[in-house]
């Protein structure tokens, strides 16, 4: 299973998000949840760096292993093109777990304080 958590600060921002597993749904390459999962993160980070200049801090391996975290001191404005961005990765995320909740769970964690 595809595990997605995405971490958010106490305002309700989005600071980072880790994408872990497999799908399992199909063979290597023709797995569509993994795919689908795949193409929404690395299009969304891609769509941060291409659109604000704003370069995350990624870590990825051959595990599955996806993990994003936006650097802290970003100005507003640009923040606020950021989490528009990321709120639309988690919009679709959501949606490939509603069809395919056995191949992917989503959990969001809010930090205490920021």
């Amino acid at each position: 299973m595809i595990q997605v958590t995405i971490n958010r600060k106490s305002s309700g921002v989005i600071q980072s998000f880790t994408i872990s597993g497999h799908a399992f749904f199909a063979n290597r390459g023709k797995d569509i949840v993994c795919a689908g999962v795949s193409a929404v993160s690395v299009g969304a980070i891609n769509a941060v760096h291409a659109l604000t200049g704003i370069t995350p801090d990624i870590e990825h391996d051959e595990t599955g292993l996806l993990s994003c975290v936006i650097p802290d001191g970003i100005a507003e404005d640009v923040n606020e093109k950021i989490q528009l961005l990321l709120e639309g990765m988690v919009v679709s995320l959501r949606g490939i777990e509603e069809s395919y909740g056995q191949n992917i769970k989503i959990t969001f964690k809010k930090q205490e304080v920021e």
